[in-house]
């Protein structure tokens, strides 16, 4: 298993970034901006970009893994390097996802902890309604981690 900091022609991985993300408008607004990052186990598996965001906060914006290779520890391997490292450059790392129990469990088995909620967050910025575990999103949850 391999991870590497992407630097340039990101958008040549758009296609894992929206299944993470799902509009690429969204994208656009964090991918120039955030360090991006790559997991690859005999081939790519998961992609992911953080933002820092000031004040010792940094934010996981998008964590993606193909459909093939979910449940298999990749996006938890992908946040564990992560934490590392941001640990010493930002003491919170924050990540924002639609109220599904099943993604939710996966933040909170990685560490992190309900924070907050932005109400409506996904019909004020999605031009089309975005659905996750079977329902749609309105709400983005906010979940926190210290580092």
């Amino acid at each position: 298993m391999k991870i590497e900091h992407i630097w340039e022609d990101r958008k040549r991985f758009l296609d894992l970034l929206l299944a993470g993300d799902e509009q690429e408008s969204m994208i656009d607004t964090y991918l120039d901006r955030g360090d991006m990052f790559t997991l690859y186990d005999d081939g790519l598996r998961s992609v992911c970009v953080v933002t820092c965001e000031g004040d010792g906060i940094c934010e996981l914006k998008n964590i993606a893994t193909y459909e093939g290779f979910r449940g298999q520890g990749y996006g938890r391997r992908l946040i564990e390097y992560i934490f590392e490292h941001y640990r010493g450059r930002c003491r919170v790392m924050l990540v924002g996802t639609g109220d599904c129990p099943r993604i939710l469990r996966f933040y909170e088995r990685c560490g992190f902890r309900v924070s907050h909620r932005v109400e409506n967050f996904f019909i004020d910025h999605y031009d089309h309604p975005i659905f996750d575990c079977g329902e749609r999103l309105v709400d983005m949850v906010y979940l926190r981690k210290e580092l």
